[in-house]
């Protein structure tokens, strides 16, 4: 089910939304791939970075028409959280002392299980992005 979310809510978002984890390799990949089909400007991060980005987190998001080209697990000392509207922690137990973390979405990894528990996890990471998007409304 691939939904057109820039036509379906007529605007582009404004917000800039910074997703953390531990890995960013798959929950804060797939809701930064997520949340830019949406319209928000988006990026991830991760505190001890994997090597790379998990293939059904991959698969996930092409599935969905979305683009993985050039994604890369990233460190957050590489980012500048300050830039972004809101910074949201997926749920790992991301302490990061020197940024504010807006909201943890206290999501499950879900690393190393089947293709499944990745569609549930972006199922969820898409109902939180909408109601994001209808407080922006």
């Amino acid at each position: 089910m691939t939904k057109d979310f820039k036509s379906l809510y007529g605007h582009q978002m404004g917000m800039k939304l910074l997703f953390v984890c531990v890995g960013n390799s798959c929950r804060s990949q797939m809701a930064e791939g997520l949340a830019k089909s949406m319209g928000f400007e988006a990026a991830s991060a991760g505190t001890h970075p994997a090597e790379k980005v998990a293939d059904h987190a991959i698969s996930l998001l092409k599935s969905k028409g979305i683009s993985t080209e050039g994604m890369t697990p990233s460190s957050i000392d590489d980012m500048e959280p300050a830039a972004y509207d809101m910074v949201i922690s997926m749920g790992c137990g991301v302490h990061c002392p020197a940024i504010k973390i807006d909201e943890d979405w206290g999501l499950e990894d879900p690393v190393g299980h089947a293709y499944e528990v990745y569609e549930q996890t972006a199922a969820e990471i898409e109902r939180r992005l909408l109601l994001l998007l209808d407080q922006d409304s």
